[in-house]
C-alpha cells in the first residue's frame, strides 16, 4: 500500500500537532498482558511518530503523556509510569539528539517525582540548542488546571498593577498559557476510538481539527500520522467564516 507521506501537500503541513495517546491499557487487555507493558510498547509508537513528524518539517508536537487525573490510577500503575518514563528519557536522548529534536515540557511539573524531573531538566538541556523539531510534553497536566494557574498569575499581576483589568483580552491571556511561545495547534489527533479532548488544551484548541482513530496508541505509526495529516489537508478551514470570504 502506497505511504500517505507520498500524498501528502508540502505546503501546508501543520506547524503545531497534538496527540491525545489513548489505547495503552486496552491494548495490553487485548494482547494479554499486564497495563503496564501496553504502556511500554507505546515508547515505540511515540518514537515512530516522532521521527514521522521530523521527516515532514512539523514544527512542535505535543504529546499528551500524564494528566492530573492520572494521579487518581492504582498506584503501581503510576509508579510503572514514571519508572518508564525515567528509562524512555534515559533511552530516547541520543536518538533525540541525533534527530536535531529540542524537548520541552508543560504542566505541574513540581508534582512529578524528583527523579522524573531531575531526568527530564537534564534532557531539556542536553538539547535545547537543537533546532528541529520541539517535542512538548503535557505530564501532570489539564487544560482546566492551566488555565486556573493562568488566572491566578494574572490576578498577581493586576494586583501589583503591571497590568491593567481593562487591558485584558485573549491575546493577553494566550501570554499566561505554558504554551504561549508556540502556536495553536492545527490538527488534533486521538487514538482508540474515544470521542472527546479529556481536559486537553482547552483554550488552544478552539480552532484545531479534531481527528478520531480506531487504532490503539501502541499500534500508532508514522504512516498513520500521515493520514491524519492528508485528512486534515482536505479539509476546509474556516475559522467562523464562510467558504465565500475564504475564496475572495
Amino acid at each position: 500500500m502506497e505511504s500517505f507521506r507520498k500524498k501528502l501537500n508540502k505546503s501546508n503541513i501543520p506547524e503545531h500537532i497534538a496527540i491525545i495517546m489513548d489505547g495503552n491499557g486496552r491494548w495490553a487487555a487485548k494482547h494479554g498482558k499486564a497495563r503496564v507493558l501496553g504502556h511500554e510498547n507505546g515508547v515505540e509508537s511515540v518514537r515512530s511518530v516522532v521521527e514521522g513528524a521530523g521527516e515532514i518539517g512539523v514544527k512542535h508536537l505535543t504529546l499528551y503523556a500524564f494528566s492530573t487525573e492520572n494521579w487518581d490510577r492504582p498506584k503501581e500503575e503510576v509508579d510503572a509510569l514514571m519508572s518508564l518514563l525515567v528509562h524512555a528519557i534515559e533511552a530516547e536522548t541520543e536518538s533525540l539528539m541525533k534527530n536535531n529534536v529540542r524537548l520541552s515540557v508543560i504542566g505541574n511539573v513540581d508534582a512529578m517525582p524528583v527523579n522524573v524531573s531531575d531526568k527530564l531538566n537534564g534532557c531539556i538541556e542536553q538539547l535545547n540548542q537543537n533546532t528541529g523539531l520541539n517535542l512538548v510534553l503535557a505530564l501532570s497536566y489539564s487544560g482546566q488546571w492551566e488555565i486556573v494557574e493562568a488566572v491566578k498569575h494574572m490576578v498577581n499581576d493586576a494586583i501589583e498593577k503591571k497590568i491593567l483589568p481593562e487591558n485584558i483580552n485573549d491575546k493577553l491571556f494566550k501570554t499566561y498559557l505554558s504554551t504561549t511561545n508556540i502556536p495553536d495547534p492545527e490538527l488534533l489527533i486521538r487514538t482508540s476510538g474515544e470521542y472527546r479532548v479529556s481536559n486537553f488544551l482547552l483554550w488552544q484548541i478552539a480552532y484545531s481539527e479534531l481527528y478520531f482513530t480506531d487504532k490503539l496508541w501502541p499500534d500508532f505509526r508514522k504512516d498513520d500520522l500521515f493520514e491524519a495529516i492528508f485528512d486534515y489537508q482536505n479539509r476546509e478551514r474556516r475559522f467562523g467564516k464562510t467558504s465565500e470570504q475564504l475564496m475572495s
